[in-house]
């Protein structure tokens, strides 16, 4: 490892794949179609970093080349996104809702906005109504959380059954 200071860490929904940040990233939001398909949503949240300040902390990302020019990494066991990655730039992006403390990384530009969907101005706050996970839960589902906490825990950590 190193002795440098871990600003933020992060991983997938199952916990087989973390990693650590050694520099606070840069959030942004890309709009274009591969960021689309790769994350399934209406639009990718990223957070920049340079690739020497990312640490795998625990197992390895599978990774997709989404193009001639990047590779997308994601876990092979849960398949969630991770990392979006050129092949000629000494940054990355994680995915921002992959860290530990997403609400620590605020968005700062858009990219891709010729692809942005109309629909995205429609989040804005009292745009449409809004709801609680409490409010939609039923008696009848099991919501109790499977997930990795946020947080780094031991090597043989498993989900609760």
């Amino acid at each position: 490892m190193t002795d440098r200071e871990i600003v933020a860490s992060g991983g997938c929904q199952c916990g087989a794949v973390r990693y650590a940040l050694y520099a606070a990233p840069e959030g942004s939001v890309c709009h274009c179609r591969m960021c689309q398909k790769a994350t399934g949503g209406l639009f990718a949240a990223l957070a920049k970093l340079a690739k020497a300040d990312l640490v795998w902390t625990r197992g390895a990302p599978a990774s997709f080349r989404s193009s001639g020019a990047a590779f997308r990494d994601f876990c092979a066991q849960c398949g969630t996104p991770l990392a979006f990655r050129y092949l000629d730039a000494p940054h990355m992006e994680v995915t921002i809702g992959s860290l530990d403390h997403p609400e620590r990384v605020p968005v700062i530009q858009n990219f891709g906005v010729e692809r942005r969907l109309p629909s995205v101005a429609d989040l804005a706050p009292g745009r449409l109504p809004d709801k609680t996970t409490a409010a939609i839960a039923s008696a009848t589902r099991d919501l109790s959380s499977r997930q990795h906490p946020d947080f780094d825990t031991a090597p043989d950590w498993r989900p609760p059954a």
